[in-house]
């Protein structure tokens, strides 16, 4: 069996749950507006700003453009006269005050911070994030937290992860393991990183894509077997 020293937690998804913020932090900033928020409201706005992210991922755009055109966007399309950027500010602060966690994150965290070095890696808004993790006092666990907005660089990128294992002391990419929801940004990121990765993913059903996994867990409590 393999000792891990550094483990990098990613955190929607993974550590909390994103859905349940976002669904909450959406209808506190639609209600306050009296905009509709409806099931082909947030079919559109997932859309779009799904979208948007993968463009992020790819490089294509910038953060700073994925967050301050996705209401842009939306209201245009749903023939909404309202600011989309100064909505976007509203929501952000709706979605840093909310935090929900994946079951087991807190007691997996204090499991694996008792055996090895954690940190965070997210992409994502610095503020948000931030509020978040010490919101729900995972923060207290972590040795530091890697946004991609501070990095100037984001997973799956090497560039991020070069920018992440410089900051941290005497780090070995050998004994590092990414645990992260996402094919595309934690376990793609962690291959193009030369780390092992470790596939957060509770759907039983789901493919990997002919992406390579080393492992593959249905609940965080499984990786007990992982670190030791």
């Amino acid at each position: 069996m393999k000792t891990y020293k550094t483990v990098l937690f990613d955190v929607d998804g993974t550590l909390l749950d994103f859905q349940a913020s976002e669904q909450a932090a959406l209808e506190r900033t639609f209600q306050k507006h009296g905009y509709p928020l409806d099931s082909r409201v947030k079919q559109i706005y997932h859309r779009i700003n799904d979208g948007l992210w993968k463009q992020f991922e790819r490089g294509e755009i910038s953060r700073e453009t994925v967050i301050y055109s996705r209401f842009v966007r939306l209201f245009e399309e749903l023939g909404i006269d309202g600011d989309g950027r100064a909505f976007e500010d509203e929501y952000q602060d709706a979605l840093g005050q909310g935090h929900f966690l994946i079951p087991g994150a807190e007691e997996i965290c204090a499991y694996c911070a008792a055996r090895c070095d954690l940190y965070v890696v997210t992409n994502g808004v610095s503020r948000t994030q931030y509020s978040r993790l010490q919101s729900s006092g995972l923060n207290r666990f972590m040795k530091g937290i890697f946004v991609s907005e501070d990095a100037g660089y984001q997973k799956p990128m090497k560039a991020y992860f070069d920018y992440v294992f410089a900051r941290i002391p005497d780090f070995l990419p050998e004994t590092a393991l990414i645990v992260g929801d996402s094919l595309s940004s934690d376990i793609q990121g962690g291959i193009n990183a030369g780390i092992d990765t470790c596939w957060y993913c509770p759907d039983e059903t789901a493919e990997s894509g002919g992406i390579r996994v080393d492992y593959r867990i249905r609940r965080l409590d499984e990786l007990r077997k992982i670190i030791v």
